[in-house]
């Protein structure tokens, strides 16, 4: 019979109790905004105690921190993988930029989260700015690494990656985020491959 410690029980418990809380605060963020989501209704979302809360996290912002670290992990691992990126640029690109749009427009609870975002940023710098270090920084500094390979021959990495991945969230952004597929229709496939062979072409 294998015996469970009290201590690896406490921990199990707590990763369950973050969790919990996490998604909790997801739902009161995407219903109620960055100002009129409380610690209170956090706990109450996650049917948790408010003491348990604040066991976890200091306060909101601190809560909201670990929020969009956790998307950002998830989000970054789904698109680069846990390795280094490795292989020919036009197929690496075209993989990347198929990845990072299909979990733009499939991912809704993260687009939603992303207009509470933009929406609170003027209020609340500090929450844009924990965004841009947590998401935009690590997506531009994995790309720029791999683009900046002396191989690829590529005069400024940094500028191009920003390039490609701005040219991604442009579409994203008119084609769903402001409703603009009838006004300026295109299809992704389409400038998924123009861009990256553009960009594969600088690598030639």
């Amino acid at each position: 019979m294998v015996r469970i410690k009290a201590g690896e029980v406490d921990r199990d418990n707590s990763i369950d109790k973050v969790e919990q809380i996490l998604q909790g605060a997801m739902q009161e963020f995407l219903q109620h905004g960055y100002a009129g989501t409380s610690m209170d209704r956090v706990a109450v979302a996650a049917n948790v105690s408010k003491a348990t809360v604040y066991s976890h996290f200091q306060d909101k912002e601190g809560l909201f921190k670990v929020l969009i670290e956790q998307l950002a992990s998830k989000k970054n691992n789904s698109i680069f993988g846990t390795e280094p990126i490795d292989g020919e640029p036009a197929a690496i690109l075209h993989q990347v930029a198929t990845k990072a749009l299909e979990q733009m427009v499939n991912d809704k609870e993260h687009s939603a989260f992303m207009r509470v975002l933009i929406g609170e940023s003027g209020r609340f710098p500090e929450l844009a700015k924990i965004c841009v270090r947590a998401i935009i920084k690590p997506v531009t500094e994995t790309l720029t690494h791999y683009l900046a390979a002396p191989e690829l021959n590529i005069p400024d990495p940094e500028a191009t990656a920003r390039i490609f991945i701005g040219a991604l969230v442009h579409f994203h952004i008119t084609q769903d985020v402001m409703h603009g597929k009838d006004i300026v229709p295109m299809e992704s496939d389409r400038l998924i491959d123009a861009l990256t062979h553009l960009i594969a072409k600088c690598a030639d």
